[in-house]
């Protein structure tokens, strides 16, 4: 609807264009302009179309205010920002790399984890952003410096929880974890106003990321579990190659000692023959001598 729309919205420009150009090259007078005007808008039905852009802008805004309304509730903020992690990971990673709100040790269930070469990679998506409304929506200086303060209390808080839940190696989990944001906004706000306290965060193991970077890290994952995947392949292979290689040596070694017994049979074979072509000659001669002795005693 809105393409059609923007279509009669080009036609009239083109429209206006050629009247223009007619314009400065004839002598057109404002009426007549006007009545080419009108009969183009009429004939495109600009109004009716006009219309339906002003409702749709009206939809727009009105549901922009009710999921406004609705995010303004922690719990509500919270799961829309679970679904979109879910959403996330569902669309890059295969089913077997990752978890929705499983335990992984000792009673403990992050929001989503995955599953990587240096462990368990946990991820909480219940960011506080409450202090950061009311920060955005303060009428002066005084209000906004006090839900700053706030909300930088609150992220401090709810980043040392992180720490100390997820972040833990002896578990089997990596040696950092995701605190996820579903706002790019707050997320370039803290990049720019509370980049130390990121960096802190960052060197205790709580990596802040939002819809695209926790997508970029998501990648480089995946590269490094199929990096690995081909590293024990190679391993495997190497070691298949070794077996291989000591059995083939067991049969060449037992090749060596039968061809030898052979190569011997062999020689003894022919010494046999020979010996056996000798003695069937010296008896054929000896009955040839015998026969030619009987025949002249006779």
């Amino acid at each position: 609807m809105v393409v059609n729309v923007m279509l009669g919205v080009i036609l009239v420009l083109v429209v206006l264009v050629l009247l223009i150009v007619i314009f400065r090259s004839r002598r057109i007078t404002p009426s007549e302009v006007e009545a080419a005007i009108l009969k183009g808008w009429m004939e495109l039905k600009l109004d009716e179309k006009l219309g339906k852009i002003s409702e749709i802008a009206d939809n727009i805004a009105e549901s922009h205010t009710r999921l406004e309304n609705l995010l303004r509730a922690p719990t509500a903020r919270g799961t829309f920002g679970e679904l979109g992690l879910e959403t996330i990971l569902k669309d890059q990673l295969p089913p077997n790399m990752y978890g929705i709100r499983e335990e992984v040790f000792e009673g403990k269930r992050p929001d989503a984890y995955i599953k990587s070469t240096v462990g368990i990679i946990c991820i909480d998506s219940k960011f506080p952003l409450e202090n950061f409304r009311k920060m955005v929506e303060a009428k002066d200086e005084a209000t906004e410096k006090e839900f700053k303060k706030k909300f930088r209390e609150d992220v401090r808080r709810h980043l040392n929880k992180i720490a100390a839940d997820y972040v833990r190696p002896e578990f089997g989990t990596a040696g950092f974890a995701f605190a996820y944001i579903p706002s790019e906004g707050v997320h370039y706000y803290l990049l720019t106003e509370e980049l130390d306290m990121m960096r802190e965060f960052a060197t205790r193991g709580v990596i802040i990321t939002s819809p695209l970077t926790l997508a970029q890290r998501i990648e480089l994952i995946k590269a490094g579990v199929e990096a690995k995947k081909l590293s024990e392949e190679a391993a495997r292979i190497r070691k298949d190659l070794v077996v291989l290689n000591r059995i083939f040596g067991e049969i060449d070694r037992d090749w060596q000692t039968f061809y030898g017994h052979l190569r011997n049979a062999f020689n003894k074979a022919r010494d046999i023959d020979d010996k056996y072509s000798k003695l069937k000659d010296e008896f054929e001669r000896i009955i040839k001598s015998t026969v030619s002795c009987h025949d002249t005693w006779d």
